[in-house]
């Protein structure tokens, strides 16, 4: 799989979990001049900034750590964005999905979730 569709997978992923756990994604893949968010969504009294990350498993950090502080300013920058342009009167947050691409006994892939609210 290459790197495109793996991060597409894992977007899609974390995206239906989030329905599954009662969240309402209002936009994917917003992008505007200081970056990009992955998910947006509302549940409760929150605006979720959601950034996906999907790594192959074996590697040197884990994917929570590559959204660093230079990441987490852009993020929060684009989050402004879109606040300024879709005005809503929740509370944001922001979280961070850590997808971890495995290869199972059958050669398929296998994914793993580790969903972390309110990460920076």
């Amino acid at each position: 799989m290459n790197i495109g569709k793996t991060g597409e997978k894992g977007e899609s992923l974390v995206a239906g979990f989030m329905r599954k756990n009662g969240c309402t994604v209002i936009k994917r893949n917003y992008q505007c001049r200081f970056g990009e968010i992955d998910i947006i969504a509302e549940k409760g009294e929150y605006i979720i900034f959601t950034e996906v990350k999907t790594r192959r498993e074996g590697g040197m950090v884990s994917p929570a750590e590559s959204v660093n502080l230079k990441k987490q300013r852009r993020i929060a920058l684009t989050a402004e964005d879109f606040l300024y342009k879709y005005v809503s009167p929740l509370q944001p947050r922001f979280d961070v999905a850590e997808v971890t691409v495995y290869k199972r006994r059958d050669g398929s892939d296998g994914y793993k979730l580790n969903y972390i609210k309110n990460a920076f």
